[in-house]
């Protein structure tokens, strides 16, 4: 979690919590006056190294093609989910590594959580599957300022509409620093609403990606709250913020967020300015956006490494379609490497892995054990599946388990 000393001004969670109302209320009137401003901000794309370990470029045009052809109608989720809420997120990062998850394809779920383990991983390519419509906006806003901003300062200050000194924005010092230096420096409506045409255009004319009426919406509230409460946006009151997340350390106590280190950000750029991140808009269980996406791996010569699905496992056992979960998992092309990373609610069971202050628990689990436990009817419900042929983060008191925790 955030250390005291950290001097910054973040909006606290109770503060957070009572100013989402009136936050909705400006928002209306911010919205109403963008198109009447003038874009003045120079969006010509930056040079940028080249990765050698990178594979080629997906084509602007083919990368729009796949967002739009792949994504199912927008469905229900009970909140807006602008950030994760998972402060175990790092537990996993040397198990992953220990086990030799590295490369090929990525699947995941939900908003910034994902950049850290592809940075970590390393595939040649990531998909984003989310049911709600608005993730994959935030997701092309994301893409939108990795695009423009060629450094992680630069890359904060774009993501909270915080214009930076040019001092400032050449920084590359901690990240702690640099959150400091974004929250120091003066915004404005103005600010924001410029960003936020810079942005739409980006996504329209850059990225080839025309918004709905209703797409538009999203973009902007999208990135009002971000503006509105920078380090201090949560999933909701009494969540982590942002800046407790990008903070957050491993179990041996090392910070390891995608903006920890400028390597992994640049890593992270190159790779989402070759179009390797799509975002997708899908139902686990749905008929669709995983299969086509199982599809596209498959016939173009791609293995799975991870597939993040966070606590999703957990809603579809309550609705009573896991079943066709693991119909759309079975196209994947898998190795023995392949593994599941999941996210589950620490509150739910006297769960082993439990690490004491977090509030959530993250897990890993190969996809063979996955789908030989299944055949066999090992997985009656939810519990039983993060409590069986479950493997902890690196921690001499976790180990992999073998029958279900008694509840």
């Amino acid at each position: 979690m955030m250390n005291s000393d950290f001097s910054i001004n973040l909006i606290t969670r109770k503060e957070t919590a009572t100013r989402y109302f009136a936050a909705g209320i400006l928002l209306v009137a911010l919205v109403s006056g963008i198109a009447s401003l003038v874009h003045s901000q120079n969006r010509s794309r930056p040079e940028s190294q080249r990765a050698a370990s990178l594979p080629a470029s997906i084509p602007t045009s083919e990368f729009s093609r796949i967002v739009h052809d792949f994504s199912e109608p927008g469905g229900y989720f009970q909140a807006d989910n602008f950030t994760s809420n998972e402060t175990s997120y790092l537990h996993v990062v040397d198990k992953l590594r220990e086990l030799g998850v590295s490369g090929g394809a990525y699947v995941g779920v939900g908003p910034e959580q994902n950049f850290t383990y592809i940075a970590k991983i390393h595939p040649s390519i990531a998909f984003i599957v989310d049911i709600r419509r608005q993730a994959i906006i935030e997701h092309l806003v994301y893409k939108a300022i990795f695009h423009l901003a060629k450094n992680r300062a630069e890359f904060l200050s774009l993501l909270f509409s915080r214009p930076l000194s040019k001092t400032r924005a050449e920084s590359n010092g901690p990240v702690k620093e640099l959150l400091k230096e974004v929250l120091e420096a003066p915004t404005s409506p103005k600010e924001y609403s410029t960003n936020l045409t810079t942005i739409r255009q980006t996504i329209e004319d850059d990225f080839q990606f025309p918004l709905t009426p209703e797409d538009a919406q999203s973009l902007a509230r999208i990135c009002y709250f971000f503006w509105r409460f920078n380090l201090g946006i949560a999933y909701g009151y009494g969540f982590p913020t942002l800046g407790d997340l990008i903070l957050e350390t491993d179990l041996q106590g090392r910070e390891g967020n995608f903006l920890t280190r400028e390597q992994d950000y640049q890593y992270l750029r190159e790779f989402q300015e070759r179009n390797r991140l799509i975002p997708v808009v899908g139902d686990f269980a749905g008929t669709k956006a995983l299969t086509a996406v199982a599809n596209y791996l498959r016939t173009n010569g791609y293995t799975t490494s991870a597939f993040y699905t966070s606590n999703v496992e957990e809603y579809l056992y309550q609705d009573q379609v896991f079943g066709r979960f693991v119909d759309n998992i079975r196209k994947f092309p898998i190795s023995d490497r392949t593994v599941f990373i999941r996210a589950v609610k620490g509150y739910l069971g006297n769960h082993p892995a439990w690490v004491p202050g977090s509030r959530m628990i993250t897990l890993l689990e190969k996809f063979s054990d996955f789908l030989a436990d299944y055949r066999t009817g090992l997985y009656p419900d939810y519990w039983s599946l993060v409590t069986t042929h479950y493997i902890a983060g690196t921690n001499p008191s976790h180990k992999a388990s073998s029958p279900p925790v008694s509840r």
